[in-house]
């Protein structure tokens, strides 16, 4: 199963698919896994996808062994003739982000790796946040070292910061957070804790993103389908 780590150095790649209706979702995770299981390309390490929850759509969180491996894949005559139209006609926006693992938190025991894929049924949060050029490390830091307060709260599994390097569909820089939880309960709870009851490190932390990031975007998935290069 894929799993993430600083140490690795892989490239990140979090394609973000919305639509307007729950059986294009569907039908989003029909074609997506067909791609994923007939992977082949060069360069090519695992891909995850994942249902959205609370809005319609889907993401695939890729690993590729490099930038260059990536281009490839997007300059071959199947992705631009056939992997492009198909999801154009059932999305209403695409944004494919290419990223680098900056920070991983876990809970103890777990050697801050964070493990994905179906087998562990966790609520997975994605959140998507521009901001501008000099602001980007700040917010990686805010979003990132400034959360270890998450260690503290029931429920909470792992926690990924990607610092944007380029995108496709999203103008401007960007930052993104991965978190798992162990359910929609558990993270319900953390989200709609009134702010007087925050503990400083989360009212501090809310404070440094809210100073820097210029938009968010936040949705709900379930992992639904993985696989690695070589299964």
């Amino acid at each position: 199963m894929p799993k993430i780590s600083v140490e690795d150095k892989h490239l990140t790649v979090l394609n973000l698919f919305t639509t307007d209706a729950p059986e294009k979702q569907d039908k989003l995770i029909e074609e997506m896994t067909k791609i994923v299981d007939a992977a082949t390309y060069e360069g090519w390490m695992s891909s995850t996808v994942h249902a959205g929850v609370q809005s319609p759509g889907t993401a695939n969180f890729i690993q590729w062994r490099s930038g260059e491996d990536l281009e490839k894949r997007y300059s071959g005559e199947e992705f631009k003739h056939r992997t492009l139209p198909v999801f154009g006609e059932i999305t209403t926006s695409i944004r494919l982000l290419q990223n680098e693992v900056s920070f991983v938190l876990t809970q103890p025991g777990q050697g801050g790796v964070a493990d994905i894929g179906p087998h562990r049924d966790d609520y997975t949060v994605i959140g998507v946040f521009g901001v501008e050029a000099g602001d980007q490390d700040e917010l990686v830091d805010a979003l990132g070292e400034g959360q270890r307060w998450f260690l503290d709260v029931p429920g909470f599994v792992s926690h990924v910061v990607l610092k944007g390097l380029r995108a496709r569909g999203l103008d401007g820089l960007f930052v993104v957070s991965y978190s798992q939880w162990e359910s929609k309960e558990a993270f319900e709870a953390y989200r709609d804790q009134p702010a007087e009851q925050w503990p400083e490190g989360r009212a501090k932390a809310v404070g440094r993103v809210r100073a820097v990031a210029t938009s968010a975007d936040v949705n709900t998935y379930q992992v639904v389908h993985t696989r690695s290069a070589g299964e």
